[in-house]
């Protein structure tokens, strides 16, 4: 039995990963300098994977940390501290807590034998943070630096209150340490970084990640496919006119169809069978999203979705709205911040081709 040559929903490394070689080259540059590196791009573009693999390759120690998942200041210093006894032993390190301002909870958890930390909540959670992000720089080699990796940096602004200022003056001063920023909503992140008054203003080096080279990503699906279909770059093609070399939902549909067509003979439209198949499987879930929708923002999925006029042309107001194009461009600013639609260098288009695809499905039903 063949094992399906595609894979997606989680990090990728060899050989799921796709190109990226120049991206690759300019992260380990910059990571390989005194610099930090601030890295951009719609979610399920691949950063987590890009940044994975570059760190990987690298073989420094890594501290990887998800902003969108913690509560607040406490929560940020337990979390971050967790993973650092990850990476260093604690005989490593426990004298740096001893000297802690104020000293953690610290237990094995028998479960998943981790150690969870608590930190009091009469103390500042600003010197919990001092003391654990200082604790790092103290623990770093000069010759092996560790890389501190915060995703979803955006979340900041809502982890704290002036949590960006408080963490910049601690940050600033550490020469041991290469801090890595993630983030998905572009206009927050270049607000932090670009904005003369931000506490982050020119941080680092900013990289946006845009989609994979069509041709690149075109040659590494032929490859998937040339062993169980007679034409491979046709399917292929077929996928990324769909997809448009979304990297997610390209993997995504290429596994479903690798296995659609691997178990079963003489298959027509595979491809169209594929889509058909995931809107099918996530069917329930577009309609919970549909309904968390605004009318107006309804009109410009609906209009985004039947029409390859931009958005935000005269013409499409006209069409969908009766209204002014200044509610088009609300209601884009709304759709991108949630994640529905992303900006590119073509202008905006709806993330997921499959709920496109649903809407189509559902207007015509």
């Amino acid at each position: 039995m063949k094992k399906n040559p595609f894979k997606f929903g989680t990090i990728v490394d060899t050989p799921y990963f796709t190109d990226r070689t120049d991206e690759i080259k300019y992260v380990k540059s910059v990571l390989n300098s005194d610099n930090h590196l601030i890295i951009i791009s719609p979610r399920r573009f691949g950063k987590t994977s890009l940044i994975s693999k570059a760190v990987k390759d690298l073989n420094r120690p890594s501290i990887f940390l998800d902003l969108q998942l913690v509560t607040n200041e406490n929560d940020l210093a337990s979390q971050l501290l967790k993973r650092v006894f990850r990476v260093y032993p604690f005989e490593k390190i426990k004298d740096f807590v001893k000297n802690f301002r104020v000293i953690p909870g610290i237990s094995l958890n028998p479960i998943n034998n981790e150690v969870d930390i608590t930190f009091s909540a009469d103390s500042s959670s600003s010197v919990y943070i001092e003391d654990v992000f200082n604790l790092i720089e103290k623990a770093a080699l000069k010759k092996n630096k560790p890389i501190v990796i915060l995703d979803e940096f955006q979340e900041i602004k809502n982890i704290g209150n002036k949590l960006d200022r408080k963490l910049r003056s601690i940050i600033q001063f550490h020469q041991k340490i290469n801090y890595v920023f993630l983030g998905s909503q572009e206009s927050l992140i270049r607000d932090i970084f670009e904005k003369k008054k931000s506490a982050f203003y020119h941080f680092g080096s900013l990289f946006t990640l845009n989609k994979i080279h069509y041709d690149h990503f075109l040659a590494y699906l032929a490859k998937g496919f040339v062993s169980i279909y007679n034409n491979e770059i046709e399917i292929s093609e077929e996928i990324l006119k769909i997809t448009k070399s979304h990297p997610y939902y390209t993997q995504q549909l290429a596994f479903v169809c690798w296995d659609l067509v691997y178990n079963s003979k003489n298959l027509k439209n595979p491809v169209d069978q594929a889509v058909n198949e995931i809107i099918r499987h996530h069917d329930i879930d577009y309609e919970r999203i549909w309904y968390t929708i605004n009318r107006t923002d309804m009109k410009i999925l609906i209009g985004m979705s039947f029409s390859d006029l931009s958005p935000l042309s005269m013409e499409f107001s006209r069409n969908y709205f009766t209204s002014a194009s200044s509610t088009v461009f609300s209601g884009l600013k709304r759709l991108a911040q949630s994640g529905l639609i992303i900006k590119t260098d073509l202008g905006y288009e709806i993330d997921d081709p499959f709920f496109k695809r649903w809407i189509i499905q559902r207007r015509e039903r």
